[in-house]
């Protein structure tokens, strides 16, 4: 049976959409609870990290009664009218028609008469759809500043943060951010309410005991517990994956809640489990609190995130990449494309660059890069190493703004100039045609795109492997642009005298799209 990976917040009514997973299909179900309750006064910080022992067992009530009244139940109510919903067409209906006046009255009370089928009453209002769901969340701040995930409140309307004590507040939403799955709201109240501190989860290690709470199928003020089974796990929900794996029991409507450490400090932020079930089965992911505190920060000061841009398209090194490129191991992230318009054109990086250290931070692979940046601040000039040509070169980069660079549109790479028309060669199991017009028709290539064009692969190369295909069109071979199949044929020559293993190849779809791929000469 196939995982699902589902988020913590769901409905045991209704399921929502599923998401591919890199191995499998996986869903992401939402669920809605009913609403319990959590308690009231202020938090006294955490004094030690260690809990009494009771026969055998340690204890985590303290733990729990101190920080249980931040934690809270979200109720998000969605309201939305249903005008333009059209009733389905009927014939005419005659005084004679069997059940005829039944039909009249069924379609009459839904403002569809005889002289209008289809249409709305006239005069009627518009039917109101509400539609509720419920999460969990807790409170950084005693003036009332409340965090929880995006996917819990969505598009609400009306949205309410019910505390333990039975306090319950209308809240208004500060900022959201999609990419991370994160809100943050705030409420309004005559006390300073009960509040609880981040903590740093790059401190944690696996094994480490963490406490969850949270409102799981509707039960307020559930608290479970379990171990660090895992870090930094990619799970496919977006760019910047870095999830805390946790045993701790995680299940629909634990969404939003905080995940402790034993000195009562949130360290994650509950989000997601993978199950076949939708149910806990002891795999659950909570954002780590060193990238959501950043986050929050931002939404809390300027109502948006402000994530540093640096204008790269990236993929990741892989060991015949790597050989090919001179690295020596598998590490960086190779720059595959560069926005005309972004920071990293005018700081001097280049195609085929590899990205070793930005801003002082070791990128060990390419999922590490975007995510550095990112928390980077807008404006700042930052320090880039990178690897070229097998030389070990420093940049440096004036960070734009990613909100701002999602605006515009990327520039295709620039590739060398079109050359004549050689012979057809075969190499790499790859056959090499020159650009013509014919084929520039049968494979739709767009003007502007250069290259050597695939017309042949052999489904039992390596090339084929590397899913390269007919149409794509070879810009370069081993850091050099290549115009012609003839040009293949030396730069493969070079590359095998030089004792290469792999030749790294800059692919180019028709749209002008490329990446590396490393091909096995042997």
């Amino acid at each position: 049976m196939a995982n699902n990976l589902a988020s913590a917040f769901g409905s045991p009514a209704s399921a929502s959409p599923s998401l591919a997973s890199r191995a499998r299909r996986a869903a992401l179900v939402a669920s809605v609870g009913a609403l319990s309750l959590l308690a009231s006064p202020v938090i006294a910080p955490a004094q030690t990290a260690s809990a009494p022992v009771l026969e055998g067992r340690v204890s985590l009530a303290d733990l729990a009664e101190r920080v249980m009244p931040a934690v809270v139940n979200i109720a998000a109510v969605t309201t939305s009218d249903t005008r333009g919903r059209t009733l389905p067409q009927l014939p005419q209906l005659g005084p004679d028609t069997p059940f005829g006046d039944l039909f009249e009255e069924f379609f009459n009370r839904r403002g569809q008469g005889q002289q209008g089928q289809g249409q709305q009453g006239q005069g009627q209002p518009p039917q109101q759809r509400r539609s509720q769901s419920a999460g969990s969340g807790f409170v950084i701040d005693p003036s009332g500043i409340v965090v929880t995930n995006n996917h819990v409140i969505g598009d609400a309307n009306e949205i309410t943060v019910i505390f333990n004590s039975g306090l319950r507040l209308k809240a208004e939403v500060i900022g959201k951010d999609a990419k991370v799955d994160l809100a943050v709201l705030r409420v309004k109240h005559d006390k300073p309410l009960p509040a609880v501190k981040f903590g740093d989860s790059d401190k944690m290690r696996i094994g480490d005991p963490v406490m969850a709470i949270g409102n799981p199928f509707g039960l307020g003020g559930s608290v479970s517990s379990g171990i660090v089974s895992a870090r930094n796990r990619d799970i496919q929900q977006g760019p910047y994956d870095t999830y805390i794996q946790t045993d701790a029991a995680i299940n629909k409507g634990n969404s939003g809640g905080p995940l402790f450490n034993m000195a009562g400090e949130v360290i994650g932020i509950n989000t997601a489990i993978l199950s076949p079930t939708g149910g806990s089965v002891g795999i659950g992911f909570a954002v780590p609190s060193a990238l959501a505190s950043n986050i929050v920060d931002q939404l809390k000061e300027f109502g948006e995130t402000r994530r540093g841009w640096l204008g790269v398209r990236i993929q990741s090194v892989d060991d015949a990449t790597a050989e090919a490129l001179g690295l020596g191991t598998a590490r960086g992230a190779l720059v595959a494309g560069i926005d005309d318009k972004g920071p990293a054109k005018p700081a001097g990086l280049e195609v085929g660059d590899v990205v070793t250290k930005f801003d002082g931070k070791e990128v060990k692979d390419s999922r590490d890069l975007p995510r550095i940046v990112a928390a980077t601040p807008v404006g700042k000039d930052v320090p880039i190493t990178i690897m070229r040509k097998g030389k070990e070169e420093v940049k440096t980069v004036k960070l734009g703004r990613l909100e701002d660079g999602e605006k515009v549109q990327p520039a295709s790479v620039k590739a060398p100039a079109e050359a004549a028309k050689p012979a057809v060669t075969t190499a790499l199991g790859l056959e090499f045609s020159p650009q013509t017009e014919e084929l520039r028709k049968r494979y739709s290539i767009k003007d502007g795109v250069k290259g050597v064009v695939i017309t042949k692969v052999d489904p039992n190369s390596n090339a084929a492997d590397k899913r390269v295909l007919v149409g794509e069109l070879v810009v370069e071979i081993g850091q050099e642009a290549v115009n012609s199949p003839e040009d293949v044929t030396k730069r493969l020559d070079a590359l095998k005298k030089e004792g290469k293993k792999s030749a790294l190849l800059l692919v180019s779809n028709a749209q002008g799209e490329v990446r590396f791929v490393a091909v096995s000469m042997n």
